[in-house]
């Protein structure tokens, strides 16, 4: 990954965002771009004065903070850090804060009080369009490792706001036909019948993304959990080398054997979700189920409570779950067990 810097002037700026040559990342594609849960904080954070002494202090010419931003293969421009400060100068240039509401300076100096962008004074207006902006632009190679790099200056960056959960930052960063497909079997009623209510966090996406990676490719696990999520998504981010129809099929099966039987207890050892626990249950049913249809649906509710009984199986569920011999410990005594059911 190397890096350089560059300074963009405002009126530039504010042009490449409106044509998408530099994009706001959506932390969730199920959510409108222009919505107010857009970017790489759970919202827009910035609050009117916010706003107004942002714009006041580019109009009085002072200095600004710099942005960070992600140069992709197709040279678009990805917002690593710097969308409250993007957003205000978008929506200061269109005139709205939002659809219904103007975009008039209030909480600022006397002299520039309700002046809009279309209201400003000529020399005003040449101020602003040509304040540079310094921005700090990253270029990497995915194909050696630089997908990792850059999640990393997301999770180091994400100082402001509510701080993001890793799938949202993947879902930002290697968004594509498996993150479809991921809120396609999100919606799933079966899935959410054993799940719950749907995360705003997206943590029951992420659920499903540690099903399809460790179905697919467990024998290449290796730790960090989140490194190995992080591969998986980008390597079939459109969903190279994936039978998506089979993938489909398996989750969708599974998720209705598990609902039929073990329904909210399918990934509750106790009271609350254990992803550890969820990934052995959900593995061990899909294994079971490639052979045929489960006839005992009470067989599963034995093999839940024997592996709650398995000191073995317990351990490998409590601590240190991203370990290699404690997820493959799981997985295979899920699996056996669930191997028993008729």
């Amino acid at each position: 990954m190397s890096y350089f810097g560059t300074d963009f002037d405002v009126h530039g700026l504010v042009r490449r965002l409106n044509v998408s040559d530099i994009v706001v990342p959506n932390f969730d594609p199920a959510i409108d771009s222009e919505s107010d849960l857009s970017g790489f904080q759970r919202n827009f954070v910035w609050k009117k004065p916010q706003m107004d002494r942002f714009i006041e202090s580019l109009l009085l010419g002072f200095p600004v903070p710099g942005i960070f931003l992600v140069q992709q293969a197709n040279k678009q421009l990805l917002v690593l850090d710097g969308q409250q400060r993007l957003r205000t100068l978008q929506r200061f240039y269109a005139g709205k804060i939002n659809p219904k509401v103007d975009f008039k300076l209030e909480n600022v100096t006397d002299n520039l009080k309700d002046l809009t962008y279309s209201t400003l004074e000529d020399e005003q207006r040449r101020l602003l369009d040509n304040t540079f902006i310094h921005a700090t632009v990253v270029k990497y190679n995915a194909q050696l490792g630089g997908d990792e790099s850059v999640y990393s200056l997301f999770e180091r960056l994400n100082t402001g706001g509510t701080n993001l959960y890793p799938q949202e930052i993947r879902v930002a960063l290697f968004h594509g036909s498996l993150v479809e497909l991921l809120r396609e079997l999100n919606s799933h009623p079966s899935w959410r019948e054993i799940y719950g209510p749907v995360s705003e966090r997206l943590k029951d996406q992420e659920l499903i993304l540690r099903f399809l990676a460790f179905h697919e490719e467990e024998g290449s696990y290796r730790r960090p959990l989140k490194v190995f999520l992080n591969t998986f998504l980008s390597n079939h981010r459109n969903l190279e080398n994936l039978d998506v129809n089979k993938l489909r099929r398996v989750f969708e099966s599974t998720c209705d054997a598990l609902a039929r039987t073990l329904g909210r207890k399918a990934l509750r050892p106790e009271n609350q979700i254990n992803a550890a626990f969820a990934d052995a249950v959900l593995i061990g049913m899909s294994s079971r189920i490639s052979r045929g249809p489960v006839n005992d649906e009470t067989g599963a509710v034995g093999v839940r409570e024997r592996l709650l009984q398995n000191y073995e199986f317990v351990s490998a569920i409590a601590r240190a779950t991203a370990d290699e011999d404690r997820v493959q410990r799981r997985l295979r005594l899920a699996k056996d067990a669930f191997e028993e059911i008729t």
